[in-house]
């Protein structure tokens, strides 16, 4: 049986779709395919679909982790466009946790929680 996959995408809902492409835009996504109401998005090998559908509750509930080579980067990428000042979206900056990420966060403006971050060397060591 051959149970090989190639990949997943979750569904991100958007309140309003235009203002959730620009955003995204603007933080470093492209967009190479969009209709009246999908539009698929990636990063470097990350992507998800960006749906025009809105529910205060599920969107309030949603969360994405995006897993980066250099969090920092991010980070500064994320001031330099000014997303919480022309979006606002809430950004909360770089944290080392002890799941063994270095993450910020950043609600979209739907509500979407989103964790971007890197693998940090664990606190714990193993024998």
């Amino acid at each position: 049986m051959n149970l090989a996959t190639t990949e997943i995408k979750a569904f991100v809902p958007a309140r309003d779709f235009e203002l959730s492409k620009r955003y995204y835009r603007d933080l470093g996504f492209e967009i190479p395919w969009s209709s009246d109401d999908l539009a698929y998005l990636h990063a470097g090998n990350a992507s998800f679909l960006l749906q025009k559908f809105y529910n205060r509750e599920h969107a309030g509930n949603f969360m994405m982790h995006l897993l980066v080579e250099d969090v920092e980067a991010w980070w500064r990428h994320v001031i330099a466009q000014q997303l919480v000042e022309r979006y606002g979206v809430r950004a909360e900056p770089p944290e080392d946790r002890p799941w063994a990420i270095r993450d910020f966060t950043l609600t979209d403006p739907t509500g979407v929680l989103w964790r971007i971050g890197q693998n940090i060397p664990s606190s714990e060591t193993t024998p």
